[in-house]
């Protein structure tokens, strides 16, 4: 892992300096936590390791081996590089949470895929199921069996990951009132400087 590859997973560009290192680790682990997800073992373990991805690069960060090499630090006024930190700050904070965004918004895709299967399956299942109901033969009433366990099986797994999805959009809304809270909160002190 290099600074560059460790920014990119906080959501950083490559002049992000301690500060917002630190911020944007805080509010990538807050979204991204795996106990947020306690209640769906696929998410929860996916979480796990982007949280692990999201330790590596802050550990390296602060480890000292990621620091900013000589000459990439700016100059001017006291002024202005309080105004350019408290922006950094914010900068950290809105890159923070796309990152986190990006993360929730790919679970939420890959959810979306299989609750498509799973709604297939269960119309599949089902049309076999109706289909056989009235054929006596042994080997038929098996597969009108195995069909409509089948359906009841992704009908449970539909329901499941309907409920995770409505935890994912949560998020995601609760992401995007940070964000403007964020905006909002940059803007103020932009004018208070001016």
């Amino acid at each position: 892992m290099n600074r560059i590859e460790a920014l990119n997973i906080l959501g950083l560009d490559a002049d992000a300096d301690a500060d917002d290192i630190k911020v944007a680790y805080r509010e990538c682990a807050q979204i991204l936590h795996p106990d947020r997800f306690s209640n769906n073992a696929k998410l929860q373990n996916r979480a796990t390791e982007q949280f692990k991805r999201l330790q590596e690069a802050y550990d390296f960060l602060t480890s000292g081996r990621g620091s900013k090499g000589p000459g990439q630090g700016g100059s001017g006024s006291s002024r202005s590089r309080s105004y350019q930190s408290s922006m950094s700050y914010y900068d950290a904070q809105l890159a923070g949470l796309a990152a986190a965004r990006v993360q929730l918004v790919a679970q939420r895709d890959e959810l979306l895929d299989k609750r498509r299967t799973a709604l297939f399956t269960i119309l599949v299942g089902g049309a076999i199921a109706l289909l056989t109901l009235r054929v006596m033969s042994p080997i038929v009433k098996i597969a009108e069996s195995i069909a409509a366990a089948s359906a009841i099986g992704a009908a449970v797994q539909f329901g499941n990951i309907h409920k995770t999805l409505q935890i994912i959009d949560g998020h995601l809304a609760d992401i995007d009132r940070q964000k403007k809270e964020i905006e909002r909160q940059a803007q103020e002190e932009e004018e208070e400087d001016e």
